[in-house]
């Protein structure tokens, strides 16, 4: 298991860090783990299987409510 800095989770999927914690308060993004006081972290294959399904999702029809 690989675990990603905020660095690095922001260069694999193009958010801003502020964007990013308004994704995860807003449980659309994996949830930071806390390694240490003042030291957080994502898994790595967490974020990578979320941004799969933003892939997958670019094919789907757009559906209007």
């Amino acid at each position: 298991m690989r675990i990603l800095s905020k660095r690095q989770v922001k260069e694999l999927v193009l958010y801003s860090p502020q964007h990013i914690a308004r994704l995860e308060k807003a449980g659309q993004f994996p949830k930071r783990v806390q390694l240490g006081p003042s030291r957080v972290g994502w898994v790595e294959d967490e974020a990578l299987d979320w941004l799969q399904k933003r892939l997958e999702a670019r094919d789907e029809p757009v559906r209007h409510s």
